[in-house]
């Protein structure tokens, strides 16, 4: 989705379509954590402590679910 800068006042704005925000499940009050390799901007939603120990667990549980399935698709 190709997008340009917009003008606002001295600053220039990125502005995200909902379907994107939504998908992402941010908002206006998300913060947001801008991070760059020189060539490519990264646009990262900061999750709190909580969201990232619950991602945590699922992601475990799902391994431990599916961890025969993982290793044979890896093979």
């Amino acid at each position: 989705m190709p997008k340009r800068l917009t003008r606002s006042g001295n600053s220039l704005v990125l502005v995200i379509d909902r379907p994107l925000l939504e998908a992402l499940g941010i908002d206006a009050d998300t913060e947001l954590e801008l991070s760059t390799d020189g060539d490519v901007l990264v646009v990262t939603p900061v999750r709190t402590r909580k969201r990232k120990k619950r991602t945590a667990e699922l992601v475990a549980e799902a391994h431990e679910q599916y961890a025969g399935v993982f290793q044979r698709l890896a093979e």
